[in-house]
Formats: C-alpha cells, sequence, structure tokens
C-alpha cells in the first residue's frame, strides 16, 4: 500500500465541490479496484460506506474531514503533512497507511476518532505520522493503538478477555495535574499511600469495558530517572479511579528495560474504571513502612484490670516516636487526643467535652481513631470496640 494515488474529481457523481471543500450529499462510491483522492476537506452528509477501493488524502496545507455522517472507507491512506483533522469519525474496514502527517481528533471528544473495525489494521507508523488523538477498534481483543503526541508515537497494546465492542485510546504529552488538552486533571498528589511517585509527564486515557492488560512504554522524554532512587524494577502502572478520585495502583505483571527506556505490562483490569493511566513507582525505601502496613486495623478494648486488653495498643506506632492519636464517638465528636502516644488510652475522654464521669469512662460502643505517624508521612484510620 506504499503507491500514492493522485486522482482528479469526477463530475457528475453526485456531490458538488466548492472551492475550500468537497460536499458529498449524493452517491460517491469508490467500486473494487477504485481509487479516489482527496486534496481539500471533505463534508460528509450522507451514507458513505460501500466503498471497496482505496480512498487517499493528499495534500500539503490542512485537510479537515466533516459532516453529520461518518465516511467508511476499505483501504485509506494518509499524505498530508500539515495533518489532517477528524470532525467526525473516520471507519476504516482493512488498512490505514500512515504515509506523511498525523490524523489529529479533539482530545477533549472521546466520541470522535480514527475507528478500526473488526479485521483493521494500520501500516507506516512513525513519530512524523499517527493518530494525535484518539484512536478506536469494534469488536477486538487485541490490538496496538498507533497513537502519540505531534512529536512521537507513543502506542499502547490492549489485549482483552473477551470481545470488546468499543475500545479507545489516547495520548498526552502533558503533566496529569493540570492538562492543557482535556478539562479534568488528575493530582499526581492524590494517590494511595502505596505509591511512591506518579509520573508528571504523560498519561494515556483507555477506555474498554471489558477485563483487560495494557503495555505501556517509557523512553527518555518520560523522565523516568528524575524519580529519587527509582529502578526500572520499581516501575509500576497506576491509574486515576473514578469512584475514589485519586491514583490507584492497577499492577504489574511484567516489565523490561532500565530506567531511561523500557516497558510494563499491567495486571487485568477494567479500563473503564479510570480516566487515565501512567506509570507510577513503588515507595522509597524509607516508605517501606506503607507496603508492609496497608492498615494498623481494628481493635478491641476491655479495661476492666484483667491484664487483657486493658490499654489499646496500636501496632505499629512504636515505629514512629513522633505521632499522634485521636479518637471519636459515633457523633463525630473528639473524645480522646495524645501527642506521642504509648498505649495510655484506657477507655476515658481526656479532651473535657463531654460531661462524663472519668470513674465510669467512656460508655460502650464502636469508637473511630486516626493515627498520624509523622516520622513516615503517614496517616491511618479504622476502628475499635470499647467494651465494659
Amino acid at each position: 500500500m506504499q503507491r500514492i494515488f493522485a486522482i482528479l474529481f469526477i463530475l457528475g457523481v453526485g456531490f458538488t465541490q466548492a472551492q475550500t471543500a468537497l460536499y458529498n450529499n449524493g452517491n460517491l462510491r469508490i467500486h473494487a479496484g477504485g481509487n479516489l483522492g482527496f486534496h481539500t476537506d471533505l463534508i460528509n452528509d450522507v451514507p458513505f460506506d460501500n466503498n471497496l477501493g482505496l480512498a487517499g488524502f493528499y495534500s500539503n496545507t490542512p485537510i479537515q474531514v466533516q459532516g453529520s455522517i461518518s465516511p467508511t472507507f476499505t483501504d485509506v491512506e494518509f499524505l498530508v503533512p500539515s495533518n489532517l483533522f477528524l470532525g467526525n469519525n473516520l471507519n476504516v474496514l482493512n488498512n490505514a497507511n500512515f504515509i506523511d502527517g498525523n490524523v489529529l481528533t479533539p482530545q477533549n471528544d472521546q466520541t470522535i476518532y480514527l475507528n478500526f473495525g473488526d479485521i483493521g489494521f494500520f501500516t507506516g507508523e512513525n513519530d512524523d505520522s499517527k493518530v494525535s488523538g484518539f484512536a478506536a477498534i469494534e469488536n477486538r481483543e487485541f490490538f496496538s493503538f498507533p497513537v502519540g503526541d505531534q512529536t512521537q508515537l507513543r502506542p499502547l497494546m490492549l489485549e482483552s478477555e473477551g470481545i470488546t465492542p468499543l475500545a479507545i485510546c489516547a495520548y498526552f504529552f502533558e503533566d496529569p495535574s493540570s492538562p492543557s488538552s482535556i478539562l479534568e486533571s488528575f493530582d499526581v498528589n492524590e494517590k494511595v499511600r502505596d505509591i511512591g511517585t506518579v509520573s508528571d509527564r504523560e498519561f494515556w486515557i483507555v477506555q474498554s469495558d471489558v477485563t483487560s492488560t495494557v503495555t505501556i512504554s517509557w523512553n527518555l522524554r518520560s523522565n523516568l530517572a528524575l524519580i529519587p532512587n527509582a529502578t526500572a524494577e520499581d516501575i509500576i502502572v497506576v491509574g486515576w479511579s473514578k469512584q475514589a478520585n485519586q491514583w490507584v495502583i492497577i499492577g504489574s505483571s511484567a516489565r523490561s528495560g532500565d530506567i531511561s527506556q523500557g516497558f510494563v505490562v499491567s495486571e487485568p483490569f477494567i479500563p473503564s474504571d479510570f480516566a487515565a493511566i501512567t506509570f507510577g513507582t513503588l515507595p522509597l525505601p524509607t516508605d517501606t513502612f506503607a507496603v508492609n502496613n496497608p492498615t494498623l486495623g481494628n481493635y478491641f478494648l476491655s479495661p476492666n484490670g484483667d491484664g487483657t486488653n486493658d490499654f489499646l495498643v496500636i501496632d505499629g506506632m512504636e515505629e514512629s516516636p513522633n505521632n499522634s492519636l485521636q479518637i471519636y464517638n459515633r457523633f463525630g465528636q473528639k473524645v480522646y487526643e495524645r501527642v506521642n502516644y504509648v498505649n495510655e488510652f484506657v477507655g476515658e475522654s481526656n479532651t473535657g467535652n463531654l460531661i462524663l464521669s472519668q470513674d465510669i469512662g467512656l460508655p460502650e460502643g464502636i469508637y473511630y481513631y486516626l493515627v498520624t505517624l509523622d516520622d513516615f508521612q503517614l496517616e491511618y484510620q479504622g476502628f475499635l470496640f470499647l467494651d465494659r
């Protein structure tokens, strides 16, 4: 498909041509073995899907594809060094040949994409010719999306556990915390504590309702080497959870390379549960407490003098002498507070904001605690049951 066709427009086939655009409002069709070249904007307002030959876009100036109905081509090639812009979808049934120039889609609109059908594929993709915006697939299990930004090809490989009716993907060389191309933002500092660092250089958006794994790669531009003490073995896939509104670990089943260049394969996940994915790292060695202690647990306290559970002993607090403990009742009232806690709580309030008998102590029931470990810059929460 490397041959380039430059076809003169044929008169009298149900379309009109203005100076700046070709308007298809008739029965235009590419027959088997036929070739049609577009050298100007295409505005398509009628079904344009019974095409068996080759459609080519050729121009030294930008071309736009617009209209109310998406055109569908069996084979298509792109030779538009100044880029082809999609204002609506363009469907590919067989081969899309990238020769020169990017196919652009609106990066803030996930409903417009270059769409590959169930046997569609592509050739010729490179740093100068790819999809900058959203690409999509229909009824596929495996696909490598030819996406990137204006200057680099940054593909994402999707492998699903079943046929996915529709999957879309785009790449952004932007800080997830403050992207310029989309309205959403994904603060790299909003993360679960078992993530060390979230990349602030780039991210992908991939959406599919079928459980899948993804493979993404990093290079020198990714700048993962700038993360303190990071190694290739520390790289993991993280995603911005739509439910939790923070970065969480998706996980990594395989990785290869060094800190300057490599790739990582995620654990299975449902892409549509996440608004964005990128690279993260495991916590630094000084943060291994967080890895080994994802929770401090829930506790039972029975201060009756029998020597069992008379004091609240929270596991791990001794590893951070600079700490604090706050305890709240079920109404949200703070009933106990201690800085540098060392097993002093015996079921009595010390905040002075409740009318309680210190001889009787706090009533039996469930309480909520908040622990801050300043030495690790960590916070934990949990429940304790006070028995009388």
